[in-house]
């Protein structure tokens, strides 16, 4: 069968280079034991080296032509009907994958829906312990960054608050058909011990989110969509809120979240 095209509305780009293939696969290897779960294998270039491994190992496709490639090559016969699922991972029930057991998430990940799939991880995060993969070069940055820095914003704390960051490798353009125009990283997040935040989670998320949707402006001034200005916390903690949302930790995040649930009850 003929090679599969890739779908600019799917934010395809294959993967060529079998070493870097094979680099990425392993990065599973430091989660023994538990199933993987890989989206958007594509032609299967990483998933060929995932099988070998003694675990059990499924895939999710959303693409058709891809789907019909994979039975025909990498996963025929029973194959296919074990280990291949498709449809889009962002609308699964990741509760059914492996009987609700625990499990490794990975992929070479659709740029444009990354993100989306990390938020999902969060909401799923007693189900996967460990997530390795492949995302744009600039995400990643954005997963690992610290406070005070200038990549630091939305998915460094949310992740952080549960996950622990490890940028792995940079990936080149031209390992890629056809070519990104930015360069690709492989990170792993592995679970923290954290299992409550200390606040309401809802709300951390909020609070997070609309900090950072200003995030030149000091808190005194975002906080202004959340709360009335007569809140007694631009007056408490008038000094504290002079900072701006990279200023804080997690930590930070949680105590600023307590301090907004107490004005709104």
């Amino acid at each position: 069968m003929k090679s599969v095209k890739a779908k600019k509305k799917l934010g395809q780009h294959f993967l060529t280079d079998l070493d870097t293939a094979k680099r990425i696969a392993d990065t599973v290897d430091a989660c023994p034991g538990l199933p993987v779960l890989e989206v958007g294998p594509g032609m299967g270039v990483m998933t060929q080296y995932l099988l070998p491994k003694q675990r059990p190992v499924k895939v999710v496709e959303i693409d058709r032509e891809s789907v019909a490639y994979l039975k025909e090559t990498l996963l025929t016969g029973d194959a296919a009907e074990q280990r291949l699922i498709e449809g889009d991972f962002l609308r699964m029930d990741l509760q059914e994958v492996f009987g609700g057991q625990p499990f490794v998430l990975t992929g070479n990940y659709p740029y444009d829906i990354s993100s989306q799939i990390f938020f999902k991880m969060i909401d799923n995060r007693h189900l996967i312990p460990c997530c390795t993969g492949m995302i744009q070069h600039e995400v990643a940055l954005r997963m690992a960054s610290k406070p005070g820095t200038k990549a630091y914003g939305v998915l460094s704390v949310l992740i952080q608050a549960w996950y622990d960051v490890e940028y792995l490798f940079t990936v080149p353009p031209d390992v890629f058909n056809p070519p990104p125009k930015v360069q690709s990283a492989v990170v792993r997040l592995t679970r923290n011990s954290t299992e409550h935040l200390g606040c309401d989670e809802a709300l951390f998320r909020t609070v997070v989110k609309t900090t950072f949707n200003q995030r030149r402006k000091m808190l005194r001034v975002s906080l202004r969509q959340l709360l009335p200005p007569t809140a007694t916390i631009f007056a408490t903690r008038a000094e504290w809120l002079t900072q701006r949302p990279e200023q804080l930790s997690i930590s930070d995040f949680v105590t600023l979240t307590n301090l907004v649930q107490h004005e709104l009850t």
